[in-house]
């Protein structure tokens, strides 16, 4: 819903308590869920803290909305940043201190009637006191919390406080030791943290933090998709930036290379891991945070949404004693979820787990993981060879990348061990012609290979609002759908729609589901191997053998009305 919607008209809700009335008026107007004011609830208990405030400093609703709910709510005006003064007023009867603590601003004089802008108008006693220093009555305006920092800054400078101009900006960034004390000022940290917390609230899985030459850009990835969110004041962007460093424990005053660190924060009272990465970019240092929440994480096949039938032949081939079996799949379609999936479902005392990960993504319970420190010489190739030496009954790595580490990944199932590992190739027939690529010999290949599971992930449609048509003949005969073991003789085909709702953020698509295909080496296969037919010609055989493919697991997904034609293509053909 717009702001001016919400700003529209004073809130008519039946006599209660403030806050109760302006979690009302958020639930309307559909600025947050239900659910994440709950979680809200319990912090706020557990804190002794009030509601809103909590609300604000978990990025349940950000910092514009909550005021201008603020200003609906109590009929007040909304202050812009237009609206503060040149040059600072009554500094010799106001204390700054007790100013920058209450977040309040005086912005100009009506009569005999102080204007004064806050930050939480709920706070009786900040206009009360202002009243008595000033000695005159007080009128309240609404602002928002990072604009009243910003005009406080430049009106009550001090040594240490940021100015809002582009010059002091590029002085603080090259001065690490500033920029280390502005990364430390109270609005920077309570702006970083409402961006993390948000993210963990509403699900993303990525946020982007991107410079550009007039803005600091933040993106959520939700289901695979950016969506842009608020952006912060362009005068902050170092210190936003040097922030998210200093909690990932990275050199603030390197700027030059890309660096990698990790974050780990308790929200919701569990603990959430964040993958960071920096690169730098023509405006400054563009910043990637991966949200590793184990509690949002489904290791489990049927949650994954992996078909029945796969989901079995991939475990079938996990409980083998020894071989090679691979997940491929481009970057984010869910490989080392499936990899921990497995690994799991084999986790026991009697068997020893050993995982060479680059990054490590979760920390699983029970499994020994290694990370990968190619700057100090620790490879997949050189832990893969140590680690033998381990006596492991289980291996994974993270990727094969090259000969080396694929002919050590064969020797270690040559002698009696199950390695699992991914490739980025686009279907599981296209994994045999990238490790022949390799220099993989052929006879190795047929020697150790169990199985090849390919995947991608696509949206899944949200529940509350998806619709049912019935699916245009040209579509169903384009798609072969009348020959799909879910469709019903003599019944039309219906396909499910994506149509948008508050639910799902208007997109149409909660959430994701894997579609695969797994193909098992049968002798006719391993046949061509020797051959060395290309990959189309091995993916025939396999389908003969009885191979779902990913596109066909795709469709019967939209046959199910869990997702679209639409994404299944865009899914596979896009990257085919």
């Amino acid at each position: 819903m717009p702001l001016t919607t919400i700003l529209s008209d004073p809130i008519d809700v039946p006599a209660a308590d403030p806050v109760t009335r302006l979690i009302a008026l958020l639930l309307d107007s559909g600025q947050c869920e239900a659910r994440a004011v709950e979680r809200a609830r319990r912090v706020a208990e557990e804190n002794g803290e009030r509601l809103d405030i909590v609300m604000g400093k978990l990025g349940v609703i950000s910092e514009l909305a909550l005021a201008a709910a603020y200003a609906r709510l109590l009929g007040l005006p909304f202050a812009e940043k237009s609206r503060y003064p040149e040059a600072p007023l009554w500094q010799d009867r106001l204390s700054l201190d007790f100013l920058r603590q209450a977040r309040a601003i005086p912005v100009s004089e009506d009569g005999d009637t102080a204007i004064i802008v806050l930050a939480d108008p709920l706070d009786d006693f900040v206009a009360e006191a202002l009243s008595a220093a000033l000695g005159q009555p007080v009128a309240i305006e609404i602002g928002i919390p990072i604009d009243i920092e910003a005009a406080f800054n430049r009106l009550y400078p001090t040594e240490d406080a940021p100015q809002e101009t582009e010059q002091s900006s590029g002085a603080v960034e090259d001065d690490a030791e500033k920029l280390r004390d502005l990364a430390s000022d109270a609005p920077v940290i309570r702006l970083v943290n409402q961006i993390i917390w948000r993210a963990v609230e509403t699900h993303a899985s990525d946020i982007h933090i991107e410079p550009q030459e007039d803005k600091l850009r933040i993106r959520y990835r939700y289901d695979g998709e950016l969506h842009e969110a608020e952006s912060p004041p362009v005068a902050l962007r170092a210190a936003i930036t040097s922030r998210i460093k200093i909690m990932a424990h990275l050199d603030i005053a390197e700027r030059r290379l890309p660096q990698d660190g990790r974050i780990r924060l308790a929200v919701r009272g569990q603990e959430v891991d964040f993958r960071v990465s920096t690169v730098p970019s023509l405006h400054g240092e563009s910043v990637v945070l991966r949200v590793l929440d184990r509690g949002a994480v489904s290791f489990d096949f049927a949650r994954l949404g992996l078909p029945a039938a796969i989901a079995d032949a991939f475990r079938t081939a996990l409980e083998l004693p020894n071989g090679i079996v691979l997940v491929t799949g481009p970057t984010g379609s869910g490989k080392t979820t499936s990899l921990y999936t497995g690994l799991l479902g084999l986790n026991s005392v009697s068997r020893k787990i050993v995982t060479i990960e680059d990054p490590i993504e979760f920390q699983l319970g029970g499994i020994n993981q290694i990370q990968v420190r190619p700057q100090i010489g620790l490879n997949f190739a050189s832990l893969l060879r140590s680690i033998l030496r381990q006596d492991p009954n289980v291996i994974m790595v993270g990727e094969i990348r090259d000969l080396e580490t694929a002919q050590i990944a064969v020797q270690a199932a040559l002698t009696g061990h199950l390695v699992l590992s991914t490739l980025h190739t686009n279907s599981a027939a296209a994994s045999i012609a990238r490790l022949r690529d390799m220099g993989l010999e052929d006879y190795l290949m047929t020697a150790v290979l169990r199985g090849v599971l390919a995947q991608r992930l696509v949206r899944r449609l949200c529940p509350h609002c998806k619709r049912e048509t019935e699916a245009p003949p040209e579509l169903v005969e384009r798609f072969s759908l009348h020959t799909r073991p879910r469709a019903e003789p003599d019944r039309p085909i219906r396909l499910c729609h994506a149509r948008g709702c508050d639910q799902c953020r208007g997109t149409g698509y909660s959430g994701r589901l894997a579609i695969a295909e797994f193909l098992v080496p049968d002798e006719e296969v391993e046949r061509l191997i020797f051959k060395r037919a290309d990959y189309s010609e091995i993916e025939r055989a396999a389908v003969s053998a009885g191979m779902v493919t990913m596109f066909q697991s795709g469709l019967d997904a939209a046959l199910a009305g869990v997702t679209t034609i639409e994404e299944v293509m865009r899914s596979i053909r896009a990257e085919s």
